[in-house]
């Protein structure tokens, strides 16, 4: 599937491109100068739900081809949980990339549908290198390869498209299915838990009390201090 996207030069402050309903960012790679920029909110909203950022998109830029670029990063408000600035970098296609790629958990675990295991993905991305003609935008996992407790997916396990070759380690964990705990492991769990609360309400009646005491002793040395007075 192919991305594509228009902005336009930015010549005001990024306020008032998000005033006008536009978002603002910075456009920059090896062979440009970095140009302040502005796109449309809904437009980039969309094709970052879409593209995210492991996609090569064409742009445009005033009108005119600049190349394809990534989405570098952008800018979250922590309130209204839109966009408010975006980072778009130009990709020069002859020169090697490196990008972090998701990893799309897809199918079910033998090991947990029927031993009744916990699934465990200690790795959600992949770090990788590659020509940009050969990017992807995510790396497909079959978890039905896990069918025993006993097998573990590495990196060096991963099965990756032609040109891409992963920079994460070899023996780094990608997934694996924990056994179910025992009746003995919950129920040590359950009293480990149940001390630790005890503990908890033993320290704050000891402080409770510790407080009681000093209080008791403000008031005894307050007329003593007078009678020396």
């Amino acid at each position: 599937m192919s991305y594509a996207i228009e902005v336009k030069t930015r010549i005001g402050r990024p306020a008032e491109a998000r005033a006008e309903g536009f978002i603002p960012g910075v456009l920059y790679g090896q062979k440009i100068k970095p140009v302040s920029i502005s796109v449309g909110g809904m437009i980039l909203e969309k094709l970052y739900k879409q593209a995210g950022e492991s996609n090569l998109i064409d742009l445009k830029l005033d009108g005119k081809d600049a190349n394809k670029v990534l989405i570098k990063d952008i800018q979250i408000d922590p309130v209204k949980g839109n966009i408010i600035h975006v980072d778009l970098m130009q990709i020069n296609m002859d020169k090697e990339m490196h990008a972090t790629l998701p990893i799309n958990f897809v199918g079910e675990a033998a090991a947990v549908k029927e031993l009744g295991g916990t699934l465990i993905t200690a790795l959600q991305e992949l770090n990788i290198k590659c020509l940009p003609k050969d990017l992807v935008g995510q790396i497909d996992f079959d978890l039905s390869r896990l069918a025993t407790f006993a097998d573990v997916v590495h990196v060096g396990d991963l099965v990756l498209p032609p040109g891409i070759v992963a920079t994460d380690g070899a023996d780094v964990v990608v997934a694996k299915v924990n056994e179910p705990l025992t009746e003995e492991q919950l129920k040590a769990m359950e009293e480990g838990e149940a001390k630790d609360i005890a503990d908890i309400e033993v320290s704050g009646e000891k402080e409770k009390a510790e407080a009681a005491v000093a209080a008791e002793a403000e008031k005894t040395e307050e007329p003593k201090a007078k009678e020396k007075a």
